[in-house]
């Protein structure tokens, strides 16, 4: 069982208060609050420039805000997921072990994979359809498949809090719905994630919604549960 399954729908896994961001003299973010929580699904959407990917960069400890608060739960677990890159398809990395990867934080690189661990890589891999595919090179896969895998890394992580970028870009209609489908299993086994998009009719679920423009929020959606 993964901690974040351990944690309560009510526990505030991420909180961001009075963040403000300047890229080379311009406001990315301008006094921004946020909250995600265990379980639930906080969808930021918004138009390019609004300030959505500074936000997740913020919440993964890629930027520093020149003011504002962020607390992050003390032993929180955090996974972030890019958009989908290509890569060159020489590269010498399966599918199967970019997803054995995610393990890497409770074993270590150079402790073997106990059964548990082979069966936790397994199970995640047919979640996102990629089971036939699971000793094919990334380089040789579609964005859609990479998203897919990427997505996988993240389930076998067993994060407290999954950060995720643009999750659907450029997807497919059935790249779409399974990466919709393993968004949906990753809050539901505990996990508090954050996604952006610019179009969040993309998720099958969203349980709390920030709407940003400019740097600002303008709308806050919550769906009880």
């Amino acid at each position: 069982m993964s901690s974040s399954s351990l944690l309560l729908p009510t526990t505030r896994v991420l909180t961001l208060r009075g963040v403000a961001v300047d890229h080379d003299g311009h406001p990315a973010l301008r006094g921004i609050d946020v909250d995600a929580h265990a379980g639930r699904l906080l969808v930021v959407s918004g138009p390019n420039g609004s300030g959505k990917s500074t936000l997740l960069s913020v919440a993964a400890g890629l930027v520093v805000p020149q003011t504002g608060s962020i607390e992050v739960r003390p032993g929180t677990r955090i996974a972030l997921v890019p958009q989908s890159t290509p890569l060159p398809a020489h590269l010498p990395l399966t599918v199967h072990d970019l997803v054995a990867m995610g393990t890497w934080a409770r074993l270590g690189s150079w402790r073997p994979a106990r059964r548990a661990d082979r069966s936790s890589v397994a199970d995640a891999i047919e979640t996102v359809g990629l089971a036939q595919l699971s000793r094919r090179r990334i380089g040789a896969l579609s964005g859609g498949q990479r998203q897919r895998a990427l997505l996988a890394q993240a389930l076998v992580q067993r994060a407290d809090l999954v950060l995720l970028d643009e999750p659907m870009a450029a997807l497919d209609a059935h790249s779409r719905t399974i990466v919709a489908d393993a968004v949906d299993l990753l809050a539901s086994t505990g996990a508090a994630v954050v996604a952006v998009t610019h179009d969040p009719g993309e998720f099958r679920r969203i349980d709390d919604r920030l709407e940003l423009e400019d740097g600002r929020v303008i709308g806050r959606h919550a769906i009880a549960r």
